[in-house]
């Protein structure tokens, strides 16, 4: 093997060492002074999202849907990230919400976390408690589109996304966005 080869396979390798220490992997804490490997918050108490990863929209059933302003049932779709749901505005046409269980990845909100140096805007908040951060490589805030990544486990991100073009919310899209998250949470613990 040539050194190339050998310094790439020694990247992997540690890449590998590093992912299983920030899945709970390994307990020891950080020398004094070194950066943190998996700078993300944990979550308090994982959620049942197994039925949210197989069928997304089942993570608001048609009367939440209905009671937060959207037309249930939710339309799946195939994500890059796997099966995902959108809902419809039921005031507006053109507006409508997205959600995306990141299933496959299994890095939880670090994934996230780790790439906030390419970030337009990352803000870390809570969401019933648990651990969210509105972030998105473009700020298109203020074009109706916000972007909310909402730890469920630690092993588990939901993205929900808005494309509100029309009505009091499309220049300032994130409390739907949040209020969308917060529901979502409520009805997975009345599920656990």
């Amino acid at each position: 093997m040539n050194r190339t080869a050998t310094v790439a396979a020694a990247g992997l390798i540690a890449a590998g060492l590093l992912t299983a220490c920030s899945s709970g992997g390994s307990t020891a804490a950080p020398e004094p002074g070194a950066p943190s490997v998996d700078p993300a918050p944990r979550v308090p108490a994982p959620l049942p999202a197994d039925a949210l990863v197989a069928d997304p929209c089942s993570a608001l059933p048609p009367e939440l849907a209905a009671a937060g302003g959207l037309t249930p049932p939710g339309e799946r779709y195939e994500s890059p990230g796997g099966p995902a749901c959108r809902w419809q505005s039921a005031g507006h046409d053109a507006n409508k919400i997205f959600l995306a269980p990141l299933g496959q990845q299994k890095t939880g909100l670090t994934g996230v976390y780790v790439n906030r140096d390419q970030d337009a805007y990352f803000e870390p908040t809570t969401i019933e408690g648990y651990p969210a951060v509105y972030a998105a490589n473009a700020d298109l805030r203020g074009s109706g589109t916000c972007a909310l990544w909402l730890g469920l486990t630690d092993e588990l991100v939901v993205n929900i996304n808005s494309s509100i073009l029309a009505g009091p919310n499309a220049g300032d899209p994130c409390p739907v966005v949040g209020d969308v998250a917060a529901t979502v949470v409520r009805h997975l613990k009345g599920a656990a």
